[in-house]
């Protein structure tokens, strides 16, 4: 039978021990953002795979859309119904960004049918927890292909009136975030149709890529040279009218969708998916995939 004396050092053994481990916890790192956004984006694919309802519509948002390859756009009721159908391979070395409570994961997948994509899975920190915002894929050109196709330009003959988006967008903003960022993309359009390079840069982030369907990715020195041909050729512009849009603002990051269409069907109707992130207080865009949709 222990001593009194025993049971005290014991006592004092045990609870060292428990100290020590508890220390030991506490200087072990918490899982990053950026790991939490990419560990869930994973457990999505891998319960497309799988045909996990239950799982996928746990890390669903309520408003969540996907666009196919195909450009083909499904609601988050569709997208669960026939989920093992929307499965891709998973990405390789996908990239994670998060700004604000908006995460964006990037990279290259493969179809169930094959085709390379672009993927851009764009998440939102709801609750303490990631939930996925939207899903879109994109079929790219070759590298070396031109950028833009010349349905971009408008005749000479006829000047271009830019209305929508320019002057007003199908959309009622909802906060003074919303009207900023509203006003970030029209000032985008608007330099973009008035080829002034120096105020479109303004409004985009360094890191800014554009990926389009057919076409290869664009930087954003790209854009920008982009621009300053257009201008010294004197080149009419046009922009994607707006006919739909959703945006959602979370702290220093949002994200935009929008269905937009060319007044004179010189392009398909698209579907663009955008990432905004608030630096100095101001919204520029990160990222923009445009696919065409049927």
């Amino acid at each position: 039978m222990r001593s009194a004396m025993q049971r005290w050092w014991l006592g004092v053994l045990v609870a060292g021990a428990l100290i020590a481990v508890l220390v030991e916890l506490k200087a072990q790192p918490a899982p990053s953002e950026e790991a939490a956004v990419l560990g869930a984006d994973q457990a999505l694919g891998e319960a497309m795979r799988t045909a996990e309802k239950s799982v996928a519509r746990r890390l669903l948002s309520l408003q969540f859309t996907y666009v196919d390859a195909d450009g083909k756009i499904h609601e988050r009721k569709d997208f669960l119904a026939t989920l093992k159908a929307m499965a891709a391979a998973a990405g390789d070395n996908p990239t994670v960004k998060i700004h604000g409570r908006i995460g964006m994961v990037t990279g290259q997948r493969k179809t169930a049918d094959g085709r390379d994509v672009f993927f851009l899975d764009i998440w939102a920190k709801q609750k303490r927890a990631w939930r996925a915002l939207v899903s879109q894929d994109v079929v790219l050109a070759a590298a070396d292909a031109p950028g833009l196709p010349p349905a971009q330009s408008a005749s000479a003959a006829a000047p271009y009136d830019c209305k929508n988006p320019c002057q007003a967008l199908p959309y009622r903003v909802r906060s003074a975030a919303e009207q900023d960022i509203v006003g970030s993309f029209q000032a985008i359009e608007k330099a973009a149709i008035g080829h002034n390079a120096d105020e479109w840069s303004k409004h985009v982030a360094d890191e800014f890529v554009l990926y389009g369907s057919g076409r290869p990715p664009i930087a954003k020195s790209g854009r920008i040279a982009m621009i300053e041909r257009q201008k010294a050729n004197n080149t009419p512009v046009t922009v994607g009218e707006v006919h739909a849009m959703r945006l959602a603002v979370y702290d220093d990051g949002a994200a935009m969708v929008a269905t937009h269409m060319m007044a004179d069907n010189s392009r398909p109707p698209y579907q663009a998916a955008r990432v905004w992130v608030k630096r100095n207080g101001q919204w520029q865009m990160a990222i923009s995939v445009q696919t065409d949709i049927k």
